[in-house]
């Protein structure tokens, strides 16, 4: 079969097809089911980014309704793509976990296997099964109860095995929407009631990256995912997507259908939460992040900033704080806005302050100078 020929795509059209594959350029009028599949899960690393990544897609969104599907386990949080955790779809969580079992496979031989002390891993799991399908335990009380069997063994080491090797859920009332609770696991069977499907293949979990996060290169899909050893895949797939090259050379690749709106198409300000999907699941930011910008999101704690997307880019950071009765929010840009984009910001976080923080006597946005 004939290799497909590449087209260019220019920085700006680039932006506004991964801003509409978002649901960044309009909400959507989907379910929040239908939204968290469609992305592929959602970063969340703390339990409340979700909340507001959605609030920011989705038309209408109601944190209810999202606290309401993890406590009827309709949605989970559970280590999948890059080793991290991801609020996805009691579907996805059994779909997903088998294609991901290389990157935790890959956490653990590198961190904690050799901590194991010589306890056999099979059975560790085995043990630890048992013990979380009892009563769902944090990572650090596991290890204790597992440690007592393996003395040998660091606490650590014993409960990341029980990571790594089997699907492990994050119970509520850990995340949920104005509650607080510890981060207590159990297995996916148990909390789900359902099996594993390790059917489903890489060509699969390739086409829905791109369908929600094209288009993108092979080193993309590898940096979102975690995997490694892409480029076969893309190409047995070749024929069958739509192919990109960007101004420097770099081969993009794209489901045939999926919209790639005119490049200058309106892109409105959206309000992005810390570790939003947009902003980690390339290996090349610069289609929404300009290069020199990065340093202000990505911290050396590992925190990634919550963002403002000024004309469909990365133009400022923004965090939440209250004194006393009133509620704050505080937008820090990169540099001068125009009044017409600081105004447009203050409107749209005036529209977030009214849903993060409704029982608020007073709220108001405030911008940090330029210094």
């Amino acid at each position: 079969m004939l290799k497909r020929i590449s087209e260019r795509i220019d920085p700006r059209a680039l932006n506004r097809a991964t801003l509409a594959r978002q649901m960044l350029l309009e909400r959507s009028s989907r379910t929040v089911v239908e939204v968290i599949e469609h992305l592929v899960g959602l970063q969340s690393q703390a339990p409340t980014p979700p909340y507001f990544g959605l609030w920011t897609r989705v038309e209408g969104f109601s944190a209810a309704e999202l606290s309401d599907l993890l406590a009827r386990r309709r949605v989970v949080r559970v280590a999948l793509m890059r080793s991290t955790i991801h609020l996805v779809t009691a579907r996805d969580c059994m779909r997903l976990r088998p294609l991901i079992q290389p990157v935790l496979d890959r956490a653990f031989k590198g961190g904690f296997s050799r901590l194991l002390g010589g306890a056999p891993p099979l059975e560790v799991v085995a043990a630890g099964r048992s013990l979380l399908e009892t009563e769902a335990l944090t990572f650090a009380e596991l290890g204790v109860k597992l440690r007592e069997r393996w003395p040998q063994s660091s606490v650590e080491a014993l409960s990341h095995a029980l990571r790594a090797h089997a699907t492990l859920v994050q119970v509520p009332p850990r995340g949920l929407w104005g509650q607080s609770g510890r981060a207590a696991h159990t297995t996916a069977e148990h909390w789900l009631g359902l099996e594993l499907e390790p059917g489903h293949g890489l060509e699969t979990l390739v086409r829905r990256y791109l369908a929600a996060f094209g288009p993108a290169s092979v080193r993309d899909i590898q940096m979102w995912s975690g995997l490694t050893r892409l480029a076969p895949v893309l190409a047995g797939m070749r024929s069958r997507l739509r192919v990109f090259h960007t101004e420097s050379g770099v081969e993009l690749f794209d489901v045939a259908k999926a919209p790639r709106p005119d490049a200058e198409t309106p892109a409105p300000i959206r309000f992005l939460p810390e570790w939003d999907n947009l902003l980690i699941s390339y290996a090349d930011r610069t289609r929404v992040i300009e290069e020199r910008h990065r340093a202000h999101i990505f911290t050396v704690n590992g925190i990634i900033a919550a963002t403002v997307l000024v004309d469909g880019f990365v133009r400022a950071t923004w965090a939440i704080r209250s004194e006393r009765d009133v509620a704050i929010l505080r937008v820090t840009p990169f540099e001068k806005l125009s009044k017409r984009d600081r105004d447009a910001v203050a409107d749209e976080g005036a529209r977030l302050m009214a849903f993060a923080a409704p029982d608020a006597v007073k709220r108001r946005v405030e911008f940090v100078p330029i210094d």
